[in-house]
């Protein structure tokens, strides 16, 4: 008898837990605990601008692009290693006839290289407070790049930004941290400031 039971109780307890209600979870990320928004000033002799950039950053000197030596010694990475990411910065400087073919390449490496990948690629015009104008380039999609941007005075300065991750492109885990970085680009690019040969403003 007791035995008998004790089958009953084993099979009860077997098909109540078999009949109980699936619960889906969500994909979900690691929560990211973000730092305090500050800001330092980058005016470094000899660079024809500064501006500010966070704290939680730092700058080192580019000396290559794809392998090959930079234009001029003005370019230069801005490493965010909490998040892995990059700002790339470079920077040519505006002749009597090169000024159209600068804002081309602008425009292509925002859309020749992403638009097999982009869902969507929008320009926003930008003019800043101290007289810099150029776009704002945000892209959708899994692009290795969701951040770009360039600025000029249209006469002596050109100067152009892009935001990488050392990561594979995935637009929903990047999403956040892309959100969090591009208001320190905005501020960076509002803050930006040419200076002359002498390194004055």
């Amino acid at each position: 008898m007791k035995l008998q039971l004790s089958i009953f109780f084993v099979l009860s307890i077997t098909i109540l837990s078999c009949n109980s209600p699936y619960t889906y979870k969500k994909k979900g990320y690691f929560k990211i605990d973000f730092p305090e928004k500050k800001y330092q000033l980058f005016d470094q002799p000899g660079y024809p601008y500064r501006f500010e950039y966070p704290v939680y950053a730092f700058v080192t000197r580019d000396t290559s692009f794809f392998g090959e030596a930079t234009e001029n010694p003005w370019w230069i990475n801005i490493d965010v290693p909490k998040f892995h990411g990059r700002i790339y910065i470079s920077y040519k400087e505006v002749g009597k006839n090169n000024f159209d073919s600068l804002v081309n390449d602008g425009y292509k490496m925002a859309y020749k290289q992403h638009t097999d990948i982009a869902t969507s690629i929008v320009d926003s015009p930008i003019k800043t407070p101290n007289n810099a104008e150029g776009f704002y380039f945000s892209l959708g999609g899994n692009t290795a790049t969701a951040n770009q941007f360039f600025l000029t005075d249209s006469t002596k300065h050109f100067l152009r930004g892009a935001l990488y991750f050392d990561a594979t492109p995935n637009e929903d885990s990047l999403a956040i941290v892309n959100e969090f970085l591009r208001e320190d680009l905005k501020h960076l690019i509002n803050s930006l400031q040419w200076k002359d040969n002498k390194g004055t403003k």
